[in-house]
This record gives structure tokens, C-alpha cells and sequence, in this order.
């Protein structure tokens, strides 16, 4: 039993090694998905802007995406005024399940951009497995930092990332 526990830790531990390797230096894709009003939002758009940017994949069937995000959302008004950043949160869930989407968004208290990335364009352009997975891009739109799962307290582990981007 502990060989298992040990080895699917050491799996997790290399996927996100493996994740980060891949995402790293790269620059968002020019891939357009949906705004919550279903109108259509390149990608790449937040690589172009000049700010730092954290895109946090998440779905609403995963309870630790809901977590990162509304912890992130706790600190994101002071993460705007101290560092000027912005969140975007996508959504992977399948079309079938938009309107399940809406609803949570409508029950949350969050300030930030809500995409959706229905038939997963942009997940496979990024080649990443499962979520949550998030992102740090800079001011110069390269992806910097990208990290899989969430584990309560990850959020100040981004915060000292952004803050390095400022200095």
C-alpha cells in the first residue's frame, strides 16, 4: 500500500514537473473561446496587454478548483491594487454543462473574468491533463510559472511569484 501511496505521489510530483517544463517561456495561444455571453475571446489577447495575468483552469465538479479560486478571490482586490494583476478563470467544462457554469458563477462573489473553454481548444494547445491548473503569465506575455492540483495556501506561493515579477 505505501509503494502505491509513493508511487502515484512521485507520478503527480513529475506530471507537474512535466507541465511546468512545457508551459514555461511559451506564450498563450491564438485561440479563441466564450465569454459567459457566449461571445467569442482570443487568448493571446492577455499576453498582449502588458499585465500580469494568472489563468486558472478549473471546473465546477472539481471541488479543489473551487477552493483555489475562491481563495485567490479573497486576495485578488489587494493583488490588483499592489501588483496590478488580473484572473482570468476558464472553465473546461463541456457545452452540456455551460448553463451549470452560469449558475455557479452567479452564486459566487468573484471580480474577475470568467471564460469558457467548452471543447477544449485551448486545454489541448496546452497540453495539460487536469485541473486545477494555473498559470502565471508577465508583463511580457510568457507563461513564467504553471502549477497542477491546488493544496490550500498555493495562492500565497502565486503571490510571491507575482511579486517577484514587479520588482
Amino acid at each position: 500500500m505505501k509503494k502505491i501511496i509513493l508511487s502515484t505521489i512521485l507520478f503527480m510530483f513529475v506530471a507537474n514537473l512535466t507541465v511546468n517544463a512545457q508551459t514555461k517561456g511559451q506564450q498563450l495561444p491564438s485561440i479563441e473561446i466564450k465569454d459567459l455571453s457566449g461571445n467569442n475571446v482570443d487568448i493571446s489577447k492577455y499576453s498582449k496587454d502588458k499585465k500580469i495575468t494568472i489563468i486558472s483552469f478549473w471546473a465546477t465538479w472539481c471541488g479543489p478548483c473551487k477552493d483555489e479560486l475562491n481563495n485567490m478571490s479573497e486576495l485578488y482586490e489587494e493583488w490588483v491594487a499592489n501588483y496590478g494583476v488580473e484572473l482570468v478563470a476558464i472553465s473546461i467544462d463541456d457545452s452540456r454543462n455551460t448553463s451549470k457554469v452560469k449558475a455557479y458563477i452567479d452564486g459566487q462573489a468573484w471580480d474577475f473574468t470568467v471564460l469558457l473553454d467548452a471543447n477544449s481548444d485551448l486545454k489541448r494547445a496546452l497540453n495539460f491533463q487536469t485541473v486545477p491548473f494555473t498559470m502565471l503569465i508577465d508583463q511580457e506575455g510568457n507563461i513564467v510559472y504553471s502549477h497542477t492540483g491546488y493544496v490550500e495556501g498555493d495562492e500565497f506561493i502565486l503571490e510571491e511569484k507575482i511579486s517577484k515579477l514587479t520588482r
